[in-house]
């Protein structure tokens, strides 16, 4: 059985974290909008994943912004790699959703996490071209300054599942997720961290996905945890900075069960 762990009482220094983050997302967000659908140009990284200067930019203000509040933090940024630092590690993503930015959609977002140790405490989703943005932390979670609650769904025939694309699963993940995603009500394509953010407000029920490095997901988990719901790997353990990048978010523990066992 997965157990649903409650978030514990913010302390002063998470209260003081969780207002940096969310200062940290208003000083970028019109870096993002100044670039989008600009027809931004865009380069194609080693792993073939395109990257702007949008997405650079952002991920430098970010780094300079940190660096002079909390230097001796550590920085783990897509675009920028590891600045080594003590206890706490900031998670960046400038822009995930890239592909989604460079071509007009709405649904990119910033994504900002600070982890104690291996575990994210504080995170922030912001979706510029939408002015909308949800944050979770130890008392929870919000979108736009107001509580965020997962659905009640407890059964895969009720559920609505999103994943970004079936282009991200390996030969032999998809099949594994094409017959969990269609026991469920029905399922969506599309959305990068939106879809998480949609779930944390009870939009939708499961999302499940592969191929996630750390500044993926590590905003996120605070973000759906705060809001009431469980993030997992496939095998059902907590995520950290090791996971295998492949992730169930699921609105509730039976939910996330069902979703575990169908995938094995």
């Amino acid at each position: 059985m997965t157990k649903h762990i409650e978030p514990a009482p913010a302390s002063a220094s998470m209260v003081e974290f969780a207002a940096f983050c969310n200062e940290l997302a208003d000083a970028v967000r019109p870096i993002a909008l100044r670039y989008f659908r600009s027809r931004v140009s865009f380069e194609q990284k080693a792993d073939r994943t395109p990257v702007t200067v949008a997405d650079r930019a952002i991920e430098d203000e970010l780094r300079r912004r940190i660096a002079a509040r909390f230097p001796d933090h550590g920085i783990l940024g897509e675009e920028r790699g590891q600045a080594p630092g003590g206890r706490y590690t900031w998670h960046l993503d400038p822009i995930d959703g890239t592909k989604s930015f460079i071509t007009g959609m709405p649904l990119f977002g910033t994504l900002i996490a600070l982890a104690d140790a291996d575990r994210a405490t504080v995170g922030v989703v912001d979706i510029p071209a939408l002015s909308e943005r949800w944050f979770g932390g130890p008392d929870g979670a919000l979108f736009n300054g107001q509580p965020a609650r997962v659905s009640a769904v407890t059964r895969l025939a009720e559920a609505q599942i999103y994943t970004s694309s079936p282009d991200f699963f390996q030969p032999d993940e998809w099949p594994r997720y094409d017959a969990l995603s269609r026991r469920c009500l029905f399922r969506r394509f599309g959305g990068d961290c939106y879809q998480y953010g949609l779930l944390a407000s009870g939009h939708c029920d499961l999302v499940v996905e592969t191929s996630l490095k750390t500044f993926d997901f590590m905003a996120l988990i605070p973000v759906v945890e705060g809001a009431g719901g469980l993030m997992r790997d496939w095998s059902g353990a907590p995520l950290t900075p090791d996971s295998d990048g492949r992730v169930v978010a699921a609105a509730t523990p039976a939910l996330m069960e069902q979703a575990l066992e169908a995938l094995q």
